[in-house]
């Protein structure tokens, strides 16, 4: 009976203070209307430095299998991409043009400095070709160069600084509705969703849907926190589970990319393992420690520093490390040549070395380097293909023969083909089932079949062997 009568009083009050109410309502308006206007301020801000990408390719493989069609067809497609360089360089997804024929950009009319219209109904950019300057597939991100200058960009924020909870708006073109933007908050930062990959991205709310990808996550203060890359959904759109690849990726990304073509990955020769419950009872470790060395390379820039198989991982330039996953995550992104401070405890003896990253050896991205070498290409199959050496050998994981043509790099005249395009770390062994030793006899082989003649490339790649079929251009 109290507690109704109090639900009574209180309701009474509040009735009978019309003007208390009244005046707390229009107190909270302004503040609403501001907050209204930040965003109006903001989305026109952000919206001439995204821009719309227009993709003629083919269907991913495992879509054309689906389809259960002889010949691979051709299709049309869009996604987003962020001006991050005044003269013409755009950052996207990987995936958003890597079986591209062909590509267009939408510059928005502002981005080259038109003014607003009054309409609703805003003014079309202009469309300009688009070219590739390389993908980086371990972080399904993409450098892509239109003919242009004195564009609008995005400066790069910071996303170690973001925080679940903190505002987040999403801009792109989702199912091709350009110049579209979202509004949510940031889920969970450094979610890793695989384990052991180094590879993390920022999960919001903000709405994101297909032709959402390469588009802009930006923080309130319009800087770019992240590159939109995925969703997980259970009906094709939007459920709230969006994934960013964070911008301290893409600058480490970009950056190499606009230097040296494609990405340099650095290592320092460890293995780190997170130290479980069950692993610290048997090795009788401390409950607290994280982290510990399991492997050691003794020829790798740890190991001539003096860090051992066994030694306690502490820190990693002052930062305390708690499991393994994030030693490789805060490796990931730095530089080839930096200097890092990893902290050790080594018998009750704390201990710091100075380790210098090196380059990953065995990374196939690093066949393009001897691209720049080669003066002709196999024309038929848009690619650069070599002979067999023992340092191009060293850069390839798993290769069981030591022999046949090495593809380095390809071009957007690739033949396709329901298996896919040739990739570069392709080692080519036969064609049309006649065997070949060398890159000139991958040459002799194709030079011999007619246009329009079918073609089964046997290639091996990242150890495993699988057919590439396609039909020579007439």
């Amino acid at each position: 009976m109290r507690r109704v009568l109090l639900v009574f009083i209180v309701s009474a009050a509040i009735l009978t203070a019309p003007g208390a109410a009244r005046g707390q309502t229009m107190g909270r308006a302004p503040a609403l209307a501001e907050l209204s206007k930040s965003l109006e301020e903001l989305a026109a801000k952000v919206s001439p430095c995204v821009v719309q990408i227009f993709v003629t390719g083919y269907a991913p493989p495992d879509e054309q299998r689906e389809r259960g069609t002889g010949e691979p067809t051709v299709e049309q497609s869009n996604g987003s991409g962020v001006i991050v360089d005044a003269d013409g360089l755009i950052v996207t997804n990987s995936h958003v043009v890597e079986n591209a024929t062909r590509l267009e950009v939408e510059l928005p009319f502002a981005a080259t400095g038109g003014a607003a219209g009054r309409s609703a109904v805003k003014r079309r950019g202009r469309i300009v070709a688009a070219k590739i300057v390389a993908m980086d597939k371990e972080t399904d991100l993409a450098v892509i160069r239109v003919d242009a200058h004195g564009l609008s960009t995005l400066p790069f924020g910071d996303s170690d600084l973001l925080r679940p909870g903190q505002i987040v708006l999403a801009f792109g073109s989702p199912l091709g509705l350009d110049s579209s933007v979202t509004m949510g908050v940031v889920s969970a930062v450094a979610r890793q969703l695989e384990p052991e990959d180094p590879m993390i991205y920022i999960q919001t709310d903000a709405p994101i849907n297909p032709g959402n990808s390469g588009g802009a996550l930006v923080d309130t203060d319009g800087r770019l926190v992240g590159i939109n890359t995925l969703i997980y959904t259970q009906s094709g759109g939007s459920e709230g589970i969006g994934f960013a690849a964070p911008v301290n990726i893409v600058k480490n990304v970009f950056a190499q990319i606009r230097k040296f073509g494609r990405v340099r990955r650095g290592q320092v020769g460890l293995v780190p393992q997170t130290i479980t419950p069950l692993l610290a009872e048997a090795l009788g470790l401390p409950e607290q420690a994280g982290v510990i060395i399991a492997d050691v390379d003794p020829n790798g820039p740890a190991g001539k520093a003096g860090v051992k198989r066994g030694d306690l991982l502490l820190a990693l330039d002052g930062k305390p490390m708690e499991n393994g996953r994030q030693f490789r995550v805060n490796l990931y992104t730095r530089p080839i040549g930096d200097v890092v401070r990893i902290d050790v405890m080594r018998a009750a003896q704390r201990m710091t070395f100075a380790v210098t990253v090196a380059e990953r050896e065995r990374d196939p991205d690093r066949l393009a380097e001897f691209a720049a070498l080669q003066q002709s290409a196999v024309r038929e199959l848009g690619a650069v293909v070599l002979d067999m050496t023992d340092r191009i050998a060293a850069l390839l994981p798993d290769l069981r023969m030591k022999s046949g043509g090495v593809v380095v790099a390809v071009t957007a005249e690739t033949p396709y083909s329901q298996q896919g395009r040739l990739e570069p770390g392709d080692v080519i062994h036969a064609v049309n089932d006649t065997g070949v030793a060398d890159a000139g006899d991958v040459r002799k082989a194709i030079a011999a079949l007619k246009p329009g003649s079918a073609v089964a490339l046997q290639i091996e790649r990242e150890g495993e062997f699988m057919f590439i079929a396609f039909r020579l251009s007439r």
